[in-house]
Protein backbone atom coordinates (compact mmCIF):
# COMPACT_ATOMS: atom_id res chain seq x y z
CA UNK A 1 0.00 0.00 0.00
CA UNK A 2 0.76 3.27 -0.69
CA UNK A 3 2.22 5.40 2.35
CA UNK A 4 0.92 9.56 2.27
CA UNK A 5 4.49 10.05 2.35
CA UNK A 6 5.49 8.29 -0.83
CA UNK A 7 1.77 10.36 -2.23
CA UNK A 8 3.48 13.79 -0.90
CA UNK A 9 6.47 12.70 -2.67
CA UNK A 10 5.66 12.03 -6.13
CA UNK A 11 3.56 15.16 -6.17
CA UNK A 12 6.06 17.61 -4.89
CA UNK A 13 8.74 15.25 -7.61
CA UNK A 14 5.74 16.74 -10.03
CA UNK A 15 5.64 19.54 -9.38
CA UNK A 16 9.52 20.16 -9.42
CA UNK A 17 9.19 18.04 -12.82
CA UNK A 18 7.06 21.24 -13.93
CA UNK A 19 8.89 23.57 -13.08
CA UNK A 20 11.70 22.57 -15.08
CA UNK A 21 11.13 25.06 -18.05
CA UNK A 22 11.17 23.98 -21.14
CA UNK A 23 11.55 19.95 -20.40
CA UNK A 24 7.55 19.09 -20.07
CA UNK A 25 5.20 20.54 -22.40
CA UNK A 26 2.19 22.08 -21.56
CA UNK A 27 3.44 23.19 -18.02
CA UNK A 28 2.31 26.38 -16.26
CA UNK A 29 5.99 26.19 -15.31
CA UNK A 30 7.84 25.36 -19.46
CA UNK A 31 8.79 29.12 -19.85
CA UNK A 32 11.02 29.45 -17.02
CA UNK A 33 14.15 27.65 -15.31
CA UNK A 34 15.19 27.34 -11.86
CA UNK A 35 14.16 26.08 -8.59
CA UNK A 36 11.00 26.08 -5.97
CA UNK A 37 11.07 27.26 -2.60
CA UNK A 38 9.38 24.53 -0.01
CA UNK A 39 6.82 26.23 0.90
CA UNK A 40 5.64 26.21 -3.14
CA UNK A 41 6.02 22.86 -3.19
CA UNK A 42 3.70 22.27 -0.67
CA UNK A 43 1.31 24.24 -1.87
CA UNK A 44 2.07 22.48 -5.29
CA UNK A 45 1.86 19.17 -3.55
CA UNK A 46 -0.85 19.71 -0.84
CA UNK A 47 1.77 18.46 1.61
CA UNK A 48 2.06 20.08 5.23
CA UNK A 49 5.28 22.02 5.38
CA UNK A 50 7.10 20.29 7.95
CA UNK A 51 6.13 16.91 6.59
CA UNK A 52 7.19 17.68 3.37
CA UNK A 53 10.64 18.99 4.46
CA UNK A 54 11.38 15.73 5.70
CA UNK A 55 10.47 14.48 2.40
CA UNK A 56 12.44 16.46 0.59
CA UNK A 57 15.42 16.04 2.95
CA UNK A 58 14.77 12.29 1.79
CA UNK A 59 14.37 12.85 -1.93
CA UNK A 60 17.88 14.43 -1.51
CA UNK A 61 19.49 11.90 0.16
CA UNK A 62 18.02 9.27 -2.17
CA UNK A 63 19.84 11.95 -5.09
CA UNK A 64 16.55 12.60 -6.54
CA UNK A 65 16.44 16.43 -5.98
CA UNK A 66 19.49 18.79 -5.25
CA UNK A 67 18.55 21.33 -2.86
CA UNK A 68 20.37 24.94 -1.78
CA UNK A 69 19.81 27.15 0.86
CA UNK A 70 19.54 30.94 0.78
CA UNK A 71 18.08 33.76 -1.01
CA UNK A 72 18.54 32.33 -4.12
CA UNK A 73 18.29 28.61 -3.12
CA UNK A 74 15.29 26.00 -3.47
CA UNK A 75 15.00 22.75 -4.77
CA UNK A 76 15.28 21.88 -8.42
CA UNK A 77 15.44 17.76 -9.90
CA UNK A 78 19.26 15.82 -9.97
CA UNK A 79 18.30 15.24 -13.31
CA UNK A 80 15.74 15.02 -16.11
CA UNK A 81 12.19 13.87 -15.20
CA UNK A 82 12.32 11.48 -18.21
CA UNK A 83 15.34 9.63 -16.16
CA UNK A 84 13.49 8.81 -12.74
CA UNK A 85 11.11 5.91 -12.29
CA UNK A 86 8.20 6.57 -10.19
CA UNK A 87 9.43 3.07 -9.07
CA UNK A 88 12.36 4.24 -7.93
CA UNK A 89 10.73 7.05 -6.26
CA UNK A 90 8.60 4.68 -4.31
CA UNK A 91 11.47 2.60 -3.16
CA UNK A 92 13.22 5.24 -2.08
CA UNK A 93 10.45 6.48 0.27
CA UNK A 94 8.15 3.29 1.17
CA UNK A 95 11.09 1.00 0.55
CA UNK A 96 10.49 -2.78 -0.94
CA UNK A 97 7.56 -2.79 -3.62
CA UNK A 98 6.70 -6.44 -2.40
CA UNK A 99 3.40 -6.76 -0.26
CA UNK A 100 5.67 -9.21 2.21
CA UNK A 101 9.14 -9.62 2.58
CA UNK A 102 9.66 -13.22 1.44
CA UNK A 103 9.02 -11.86 -1.94
CA UNK A 104 10.94 -9.05 -1.77
CA UNK A 105 13.81 -9.22 -4.11
CA UNK A 106 15.80 -6.55 -2.05
CA UNK A 107 14.75 -6.98 1.70
CA UNK A 108 14.18 -10.51 1.45
CA UNK A 109 13.74 -12.11 5.21
CA UNK A 110 11.90 -15.88 5.33
CA UNK A 111 8.40 -15.82 7.22
CA UNK A 112 9.08 -17.26 10.72
CA UNK A 113 5.81 -19.28 10.08
CA UNK A 114 6.73 -20.98 6.96
CA UNK A 115 8.84 -24.70 6.71
CA UNK A 116 10.23 -24.34 2.94
CA UNK A 117 9.71 -20.85 1.34
CA UNK A 118 10.71 -22.33 -1.69
CA UNK A 119 7.77 -24.70 -2.12
CA UNK A 120 5.45 -21.86 -0.32
CA UNK A 121 2.25 -21.45 -2.85
CA UNK A 122 1.71 -17.79 -1.07
CA UNK A 123 5.08 -16.41 -1.42
CA UNK A 124 4.95 -17.45 -5.40
CA UNK A 125 1.43 -15.56 -5.23
CA UNK A 126 3.07 -12.68 -3.91
CA UNK A 127 6.13 -12.74 -6.12
CA UNK A 128 3.92 -12.44 -9.26
CA UNK A 129 2.09 -9.23 -7.51
CA UNK A 130 5.24 -7.55 -6.91
CA UNK A 131 6.72 -8.52 -9.87
CA UNK A 132 3.23 -7.42 -11.74
CA UNK A 133 3.46 -3.80 -9.72
CA UNK A 134 7.04 -3.27 -10.17
CA UNK A 135 7.19 -3.68 -14.32
CA UNK A 136 4.52 -0.91 -13.76
CA UNK A 137 5.58 1.64 -11.96
CA UNK A 138 9.62 0.89 -13.30
CA UNK A 139 8.29 1.52 -17.02
CA UNK A 140 6.56 4.59 -16.04
CA UNK A 141 8.45 7.99 -15.68
CA UNK A 142 8.32 11.21 -13.42
CA UNK A 143 7.94 13.09 -17.04
CA UNK A 144 4.57 10.77 -17.52
CA UNK A 145 3.63 11.44 -14.13
CA UNK A 146 3.86 15.00 -14.20
CA UNK A 147 2.08 15.37 -17.23
CA UNK A 148 -1.03 13.64 -16.47
CA UNK A 149 -3.86 16.53 -15.40
CA UNK A 150 -5.47 15.04 -12.35
CA UNK A 151 -2.69 13.63 -10.58
CA UNK A 152 -3.82 15.10 -7.30
CA UNK A 153 -2.17 17.59 -6.93
CA UNK A 154 -2.86 21.42 -5.92
CA UNK A 155 -3.73 23.91 -8.44
CA UNK A 156 -0.91 25.49 -10.24
CA UNK A 157 -0.99 29.17 -9.18
CA UNK A 158 0.31 31.64 -11.70
CA UNK A 159 0.78 34.11 -8.43
CA UNK A 160 2.40 32.15 -5.71
CA UNK A 161 4.84 30.80 -9.32
CA UNK A 162 6.17 33.95 -9.41
CA UNK A 163 6.46 34.62 -5.53
CA UNK A 164 8.40 31.80 -5.06
CA UNK A 165 10.28 30.47 -8.18
CA UNK A 166 13.75 31.57 -8.18
CA UNK A 167 15.66 31.87 -11.67
CA UNK A 168 19.14 29.94 -11.83
CA UNK A 169 21.56 29.56 -14.29
CA UNK A 170 21.02 26.75 -16.65
CA UNK A 171 22.40 23.31 -15.59
CA UNK A 172 24.28 20.66 -17.29
CA UNK A 173 22.69 16.81 -16.48
CA UNK A 174 24.60 14.05 -16.04
CA UNK A 175 28.86 14.30 -15.53
CA UNK A 176 30.04 15.48 -12.00
CA UNK A 177 27.74 17.60 -9.77
CA UNK A 178 29.17 19.73 -7.08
Amino acid sequence: MLTMKAKYALRAMCALARAEGGRLADSAYAPRHGRLQARAIAEHSGAPGKFLESILVDLREAGFIDSRRGQKGGHALARPADQIMVGDLIRAIDGPLAPVRCASVSAYQPCADCADPDACSLRSLMREARDALSSVLDRRSLHELALAPDFGAAALDPALLDATFLPVATRAYGGDRA
